[in-house]
């Protein structure tokens, strides 16, 4: 049976089914429209059309009374918003006319039904499902936010600023799992801006236990070329090893960074010795038809040559690290510590002194991965702008 949860609060527990809304959970469910919590173990439409928009998937001859139900469902919500009512407090369905919703969730039905019918189940199905899944138990979590922490900075303009929209935001982190082409995470809008947080306002953000613990690897983007080439990975620090391998001595470490990143990501570089040590081309090859880039995580990505390496690089390293970071949140299942979010190529977990035991083996568990074991970092701070390495034995 098609359904759908009426709300997402663990508290609101009402489903719409077959033109009734039940207060418990009936048997049965086999499908709805986006992941929730309180029904698992059902199939989810929005993952099914790689996270399209409902409005897009919308068939022809229901678009009139979805836009129409929809538009409701928007003056709803926004009359909520101007009375200053926290929804965080309220089912929302017990503001809101009950002859509306059965209107609205059948028109949903329909719209899921739909999508069931017409996409075929992506080859990557059951990796989506568990990063929506994580996804929402992060949107769960509250951020400890101390705004005190910049005090210091009142006097400058870009800190008053940031500080004002703060203050409107709510203390969650909202991931759109298909906010890029990529696969890397965006936010959702009135989500925390954990991706676009400047290094010197991280430390308004403070655990919820007693210690953030950052796992973050070396070089991600450049072990994945390695790994698409199927070379084996340096145990060293990746961008050492590259200036005295690749570019024989003659560099820094820093001058090799920069000069590996600016021939890695200009297709139209002509870096001799990079070029040497890396076979874009043949890379290319191997993964691009032409149209379509075809990563080793099955993601398929419209992309011309220019783009071709820098899609098949960035969406397998994402992959890869949403992949090691349900890894670690399912080692974390029946402990007090949690992964707090993630920020590109490393996760932060919100860690509790009692589970220092498990600090070995989760470093281990992030490191082997499916290209093998990778260079690791593991850093913890009383607050994310006080982080310092430490080592992991």
């Amino acid at each position: 049976m098609i359904f759908q949860t009426l709300d997402g609060k663990k508290k609101c527990t009402n489903v719409y089914v077959n033109n009734k809304i039940y207060d418990e959970i009936p048997e049965g469910l086999t499908g709805t429209w986006s992941y929730n919590s309180s029904t698992p173990g059902v199939d989810c439409a929005n993952l099914y059309c790689g996270g399209q928009t409902i409005d897009s998937v919308c068939p022809p001859e229901l678009e009139n009374r979805w836009k129409a139900s929809n538009d409701k469902m928007k003056a709803f919500m926004n009359s909520f918003i101007q009375s200053k009512i926290d929804l965080n407090q309220h089912c929302f369905y017990d503001l809101v006319p009950g002859h509306f919703l059965l209107e609205f969730y059948e028109i949903k039905n329909k719209i899921t039904e739909h999508v069931f019918e017409n996409y075929k189940k992506p080859e990557n199905y059951d990796f989506l499902l568990e990063l929506a899944k994580k996804a929402e138990e992060i949107k769960n979590q509250p951020l400890n936010i101390n705004v005190l922490k910049l005090n210091d900075k009142k006097h400058e303009f870009v800190a008053r600023n940031f500080l004002k929209k703060i203050k409107k935001t709510e203390p969650y982190i909202k991931y759109n799992i298909f906010g890029t082409k990529t696969g890397r995470l965006t936010t959702k809008p009135n989500s925390f801006p954990i991706l676009t947080l400047k290094k010197e306002y991280r430390s308004i953000l403070k655990p919820n236990n007693d210690l953030f613990v950052e796992l973050d690897y070396n070089a991600a983007e450049l072990r994945v070329l390695l790994a698409l080439m199927n070379m084996e990975q340096p145990k060293e620090d990746i961008h050492a090893w590259n200036a005295k391998n690749i570019f024989r001595g003659l560099v820094t470490r820093k001058e090799a960074k920069e000069r590996i990143f600016a021939w890695l990501y200009n297709p139209d570089s002509k870096d001799r010795l990079a070029n040497r040590a890396y076979d874009k081309a043949n890379i290319k090859e191997k993964y691009w038809d032409g149209k379509i880039v075809k990563t080793p995580f099955g993601r398929e990505i419209k992309a011309d040559e220019f783009h071709a390496l820098n899609y098949l690089i960035q969406s397998t390293t994402a992959d890869l690290v949403l992949r090691q970071m349900i890894k670690v949140a399912d080692l974390l299942k029946n402990v007090k510590s949690y992964v707090a979010f993630i920020i590109h190529d490393s996760i932060v977990i919100d860690f509790a002194k009692e589970d220092k035991g498990l600090i070995s083996e989760i470093n281990e568990a992030f490191k082997q991965n499916r290209f093998g074991e990778y260079r690791t970092s593991v850093s913890i701070g009383k607050n994310f702008g006080d982080m310092r390495e430490v080592k992991c034995t």
